[in-house]
């Protein structure tokens, strides 16, 4: 490992170039790299396949360029487990139509119960007391609930679907769902009864899992009456299973199975051999922009993809303690799971992070020694706006990563979090989604972080920038793509006849390539900007620009706290194109005239011109979904004017009020800016 393992060398702070947008907040050494267990893969490359690589842009190309020899190193090196053995790494390169590892007989749940010692589970609630569950419990407790899934006639390929918070009865009925090669699917129970049912109905599940209701903060949610309207709209379910988890006290629903009942039911040992492409979750796409996308995602794929990303990527193992901000309802609650491939204690959150105050996870971080704190981009920059010192109040000392998704952490935020949570800790930004169920860039031990950047793309995932004609470019802004496959792309769409929508979904813009709906620019330094969806794409008098730079730039002026632009394009609602401003502004500020010219002249200044805005107005909240993403799109759609229930289910989003004060933001037919009707 002497060898120069980081861009400029292993203990070299790495200076960016122009093209940087910030300053390098994080730098790895030799020891830090040597140490971590991305450096023990490139030792052990080095012994058994006589490869050596000297800085991660190597690593990834080969990894790219020869994805069997990856993807069958990560096999090996990480013992995945099969009942049979794989004939064939990768049947074709050709997308869609690749399969992954044919032959092998494999089961997610197989892989993550098989550590023999060690903390599996911590939990903390507002409803109730704490948990804790070694991986032993973890393994007798998910045979029980195996058995007890068995006893109510949960086969192979059934549909388990699972209205719950996230608490350790989730993840082991997960794991129990998954041991029998049942396929699970899960909404948080924010989420209001229609996103629910229609996210389920389609489905047809067999068995619902859920609770009685629970707290938040100081309010009570129960969701009694909810349930039964879900158990009445799903008539493929035959038992629904309820968890007493906000009245224990309390008698069980009408015609549902207390969740004791399951797990007194008896044990039953053992994991369904299943083909590596065999279902494991069936994810939602937010269903913002329209109907929600059910993704299908096979066992052996996710198991493959998360135990590199978690163990190459962010250095996850065992010993690690993973603090990582979810809902049942978000992708990243599954890579929160898939950390028990690793052998890592994953702590299951379940309350409202901001009370009593917004310290409150980081008071969390404290007591249990996380060593590894993960959220939104969204949570990071609400800490950073209500002005938290967190290393000034609680021991963060064990703390050895910080890790963003959902969106790119904005410049100012990564500062903050440098020189107000740690110094020492790997900062790290990353994004994906729900269609791959992992990240497609994001940082690495062996690369700096960069304020307002996304240090590199991930091992394995060739991602590149493509200009409208399907052109590879670097330095300028593209259509986010992945040109070779990998295990974690969707097995398919769920009621998808010929995989028709999956094709028109991913693969029709540029034939045989997977176009993931982001704008990306790759800089000469290999690193990434995330520019807004593709969709939400401000293109002005023929210049494109991403909302995230919007963002950047607005977002910074103290008087605003929130910003979400839209372009109306000319004929939708107005004579000309117009682009829409829309801004929360700071506690005890005000959208004066003179406001709104400051927010004119700091776009024209650090943006251009023909992207200041026509009109600004001022909300009291933006409408987000429910992982806290700006409904761009959505927003769109009602200012060009469409009814605000038809562009978003209520149930699916946070705010949902908010959009009935957009839809009162009528566009005038003339060239003029839009005016506001009152009353």
């Amino acid at each position: 490992m002497s060898e120069a393992l980081t861009r400029n060398g292993c203990d070299e702070m790495i200076t960016p170039n122009d093209t940087a947008v910030g300053p390098v907040l994080w730098s790895p050494t030799a020891e830090s790299i040597y140490e971590s267990t991305l450096g023990t893969y490139l030792a052990w490359l080095r012994l058994t396949r006589g490869m050596v690589f000297t800085d991660y842009d190597a690593l990834w190309q080969w990894s790219v360029d020869h994805p069997e020899a990856f993807w069958k190193s990560i096999w090996t090196f990480f013992d995945l487990q099969s009942a049979t053995p794989y004939q064939e790494v990768l049947t074709t390169r050709q997308m869609p139509g690749a399969r992954w590892f044919t032959g092998a007989s494999v089961n997610y749940a197989r892989q993550a119960l098989r550590w023999p010692t060690g903390v599996a589970v911590v939990a903390r609630s507002d409803t109730r007391e704490a948990i804790t569950l070694s991986f032993s419990e973890l393994r007798a407790e998910v045979a029980r609930v195996r058995a007890g899934l068995q006893a109510l006639g949960v086969t192979k390929g059934d549909r388990v679907a699972a209205y719950m918070p996230n608490i350790p009865e989730a993840v082991i009925a997960c794991l129990a769902a998954a041991s029998l090669g049942a396929v699970w699917s899960s909404c948080a129970p924010e989420f209001g009864v229609k996103s629910v049912i229609d996210r389920f109905r389609p489905l047809a599940p067999k068995l619902l899992l859920t609770i009685d209701g629970y707290r938040y903060g100081r309010t009570t949610h129960d969701r009694r009456q909810a349930v039964e309207a879900i158990m009445a709209a799903l008539p493929s379910v035959e038992h629904t299973v309820v968890v007493p988890y906000l009245a224990p006290e309390r008698a069980t629903l009408r015609g549902t199975v207390p969740w004791n009942t399951v797990v007194q039911s008896g044990s039953s040992d053992g994991f369904a051999d299943l083909p590596f492409d065999h279902p494991l979750y069936i994810l939602f796409t937010s269903g913002t922009t329209g109907p929600p996308k059910a993704i299908v995602h096979g066992h052996g794929g996710l198991m493959i993809e998360h135990v590199k990303a978690l163990a190459l990527q962010r250095n996850l193992g065992p010993g690690s303690v993973l603090l990582q901000m979810s809902s049942t309802g978000w992708m990243v609650w599954n890579s929160l799971v898939s950390a028990l491939l690793v052998g890592s204690t994953i702590i299951c959150f379940d309350g409202d992070p901001r009370y009593p105050d917004e310290m409150r996870l980081w008071r969390l971080a404290e007591e249990l020694r996380a060593t590894d704190f993960a959220s939104g981009a969204a949570y990071l920059t609400l800490c950073h706006r209500a002005g938290l010192t967190p290393r000034e109040l609680v021991d963060l000392s064990t703390l050895a990563s910080i890790f963003s998704t959902g969106s790119t952490l904005p410049a100012d935020t990564a500062k903050w979090v440098s020189a107000q949570v740690s110094r020492d800790a790997m900062i790290s930004s990353a994004s994906g989604g729900t269609d791959v169920c992992s990240s497609l860039v994001g940082g690495s031990p062996m690369l700096p972080f960069v304020a307002g950047e996304i240090s590199g793309r991930c091992l394995g995932v060739k991602v590149e920038a493509f200009d409208e004609h399907g052109t590879s470019i670097v330095g300028r802004e593209g259509e986010m793509v992945v040109t070779r496959p990998i295990p974690s792309m969707p097995v398919g769409l769920w009621d998808d006849p010929g995989d028709r929508r999956l094709h028109a979904t991913y693969f029709e813009r540029f034939a045989g390539v997977w176009t993931h709906g982001d704008r990306l620019t790759l800089t000469d330094r290999n690193t990434c900007l995330l520019n807004g969806r593709s969709d939400a794409t401000l293109n002005r008098a023929g210049i494109r620009m991403g909302t995230a730079e919007f963002y950047d730039v607005v977002e910074r002026l103290p008087e605003v706290a929130d910003s979400l632009i839209v372009h109306i394009e000319r004929g939708r609602a107005l004579a000309t194109d117009a682009l829409i401003l829309l801004v929360v502004m700071s506690p005890g500020s005000d959208l004066t005239d003179t406001v709104r010219s400051k927010i004119r002249s700091e776009i024209r200044h650090h943006l251009s011109p023909r992207h200041v805005p026509n009109a600004i107005y001022s909300l009291r909240r933006l409408p987000r979904t429910l992982t806290g993403k700006k409904l761009e799109v959505p927003v769109k759609r009602i200012l060009e004017g469409e009814a605000p229930t038809a562009v978003a289910a209520p149930g699916s989003i946070l705010d949902a009020d908010v959009l009935a004060d957009i839809a009162a933001l009528r566009l005038s037919e003339a060239s003029e800016p839009p005016r506001v009707q009152h009353g």
